[in-house]
């Protein structure tokens, strides 16, 4: 077993005081996106032709009222004393009131982030769970050109499922299983139930393309010295593949999962519009039509710093997972 391991894959030796300077320009790259988070979504309002509290109360509000509501909301002040109060009303957890309902948007998004996380979450458990084993088959069963049909089958189905969109499969889940057999409830969070159609929605590309990913990187350690080596010595095919080819596979694996992630709370919007879903994606749909501006910034403002944060996440474990990665280097 010693052979086994010191014929296993060569790693890189990361240089004395790179942790350091790797944390530091993280941290500087996570400051300046958020910076850069604030000023779009504080222009957001400031883009939209026009006056947006014309446009969310409507061309028939009379002309009072518009200037009162400009005036609560600090839109007649200069636009740097904006931005400044801006920034620290939202460092302190202020993003506004709604125009529509007088509810402060912080209580709005705390209200359906955890649904929106839900979805999520869920939905890359599920790639996960899924993807990998279904990818390290494919690689087992295509080992150095074997089976042919079943390569030309798993790069064409995984292909085509990758490049269909969330909001087509939602559709289709929807007309199949909800309207055409009535197994799951089309619409509405009601349940455990509730949440199998809109998952698996999100879920169904990912799965593909993690399944492409860990395929690849599944042969590409099946062609390694430790795996002819193990071979050799007779080591069982199960303990093999669990034990010493999974876990040298999982590293860019879960960086993907991680980056997936980020991509689906962002990516949930139509998912959720379709199933009528409770969460922040249906909520920045229905701010936008109503012209809703301070919840539609809020929302932006909300979800940008997720997919920073998660990002962010993804490379601290990466780092933990494997210390003498590029990612220190890079």
């Amino acid at each position: 077993m010693r052979d086994l391991q010191k014929a296993g894959p060569a790693r890189r030796v990361r240089s004395r005081g790179s942790g350091p300077r790797w944390a530091m320009r993280q941290a500087v790259r996570f400051a300046v996106s958020l910076a850069a988070l604030l000023v779009a979504s504080f222009a957001m309002i400031h883009l939209i032709p026009g006056d947006p509290v014309r446009a969310s109360l409507g061309p028939a509000a009379p002309i009072e009222l518009v200037q009162a509501r400009t005036a609560a909301l600090g839109l007649d002040r200069p636009i740097p004393e904006q931005f400044l109060t801006y920034v620290g009303n939202v460092l302190s957890g202020n993003f506004g009131t709604s125009f529509l309902s007088g509810e402060p948007v912080g209580e709005i998004v705390a209200g359906r982030l955890p649904n929106t996380l839900a979805l999520a979450l869920l939905a890359t458990v599920v790639a996960l769970l899924v993807a990998v084993p279904l990818g390290m088959g494919a690689a087992v069963r295509t080992e150095n050109g074997r089976n042919r049909g079943t390569e030309y089958a798993f790069t064409t189905v995984t292909g085509t499922a990758v490049a269909v969109p969330e909001f087509l499969y939602s559709i289709a889940l929807v007309t199949v299983f909800a309207i055409g057999l009535g197994a799951f409830p089309p619409a509405g969070k009601a349940g455990a139930a509730s949440y199998v159609l809109p998952v698996l929605a999100l879920a169904i590309g990912p799965i593909a393309m993690i399944a492409r990913i860990s395929r690849a990187e599944t042969l590409r350690e099946l062609g390694s010295d430790y795996v002819r080596l193990a071979r050799a010595k007779r080591l069982p095919a199960a303990r093999l593949y669990l034990r010493h080819v999974l876990p040298n596979t999982l590293t860019a694996t879960l960086t993907l999962g991680g980056l997936l992630l980020s991509a689906l709370i962002a990516g949930s919007v139509l998912v959720e519009y379709v199933f009528a879903w409770p969460g922040l994606g249906l909520k920045i749909v229905e701010s936008i039509t109503q012209k809703d501006y301070p919840v539609a910034q809020g929302v932006i403002l909300v979800y940008g710093a997720i997919v920073l944060v998660v990002n962010l996440a993804v490379d601290l474990a990466l780092a933990a997972l494997d210390p003498t990665s590029k990612i220190r280097e890079a």
